[in-house]
């Protein structure tokens, strides 16, 4: 049995934007990781990969290193869920 509860059946709600603004931006999932790392916050690429189609969960530093290395706020990661509850 899982630990991990999903939230409308699923395990984060920033998959789809983070994978917008990784392609606009130009990173890859290394490029991604690699700067992810130089903060001293480690997700591996397939993790990465793992967040933006639902497989993984984020936690909070991760988002907003996240966030920081693609030059954007915390709350656009956060769009889908905010338009749901507005």
């Amino acid at each position: 049995m899982s630990l991990i509860v999903k939230f409308n059946g699923k395990m984060n709600v920033i998959g789809r934007l983070l994978k917008e603004y990784r392609i606009k931006n130009n990173f890859s999932y290394e490029k991604l990781s690699a700067q992810l790392e130089l903060m001293g916050i480690s997700i591996h690429k397939q993790s990465l990969y793992d967040i933006e189609n639902d497989k993984r969960t984020v936690k909070d530093y991760e988002l907003f290193g996240i966030a920081y290395v693609l030059g954007i706020d915390v709350n656009d990661l956060l769009g889908d869920i905010q338009k749901k509850y507005k």
